[in-house]
């Protein structure tokens, strides 16, 4: 058995009641677990597995393929108030979305997962911005080695690795665009 503290940043369906989970942590980088039973009413892992929780996980490491077997999870940091806002959830989807992209899977991450980390804490207080999105994209490649960007990192790591970046990054930019817009059209009063 292994254990870890890690970032859930994605999951989807195995079988009607399985969920494969995908996890980010700092010494064992990206990694998949298999969550048996996960949704079943009664399971062990029920409302705990939601994206951007931080847990503690307990897993079997498997001999045969890079899923393994999740044993226990326990909440950490939940991260709920990220949920109030389709923006919050947008923002943290691409940037899980770009860390997993741009690192090599079960590689520790170190400074990578410090990042992600501490832009889903902000998240959890803060609407994102079009500034956020592009420091965490500059922050990365500075992380990555590829030198410090002061524009145009969303290009930088296109070209590195010869991959499109994420969906969720034009999205987010453009209900981003939409709320500057909206915000704009709102008449400020200076009451002090």
């Amino acid at each position: 058995m292994e254990s870890a503290t890690a970032i859930l940043i994605n999951r989807h369906r195995l079988t009607e009641s399985s969920l494969i989970v995908h996890w980010c942590a700092p010494d064992l980088g990206l990694f998949k677990t298999v969550a048996k039973g996960a949704l079943r009413p009664q399971s062990a892992f029920a409302g705990r597995l939601d994206l951007f929780v931080t847990c503690e996980v307990v897993f079997l490491p498997s001999t045969k393929s890079d899923l393994h077997s999740l044993k226990e999870v326990h909440l950490v940091q939940p991260r709920l108030q990220m949920r109030n806002s389709y923006a919050r959830v947008l923002a943290g989807t691409y940037f899980s979305k770009l860390v997993e992209l741009v690192v090599e899977r079960e590689t520790p991450l170190g400074s990578v997962y410090e990042l992600l980390q501490k832009s889903l804490d902000y998240l959890e207080g803060h609407e994102p911005s079009t500034r956020l999105v592009h420091r965490f994209e500059n922050k990365l490649c500075e992380e990555l080695g590829l030198g410090q960007v002061s524009a145009g990192a969303a290009g930088l790591l296109h070209e590195t690795f010869h991959r499109p970046l994420p969906l969720q990054r034009a999205q987010l930019l453009e209900v981003l665009e939409v709320a500057d817009g909206a915000d704009a059209a709102v008449p400020r009063h200076d009451f002090t």
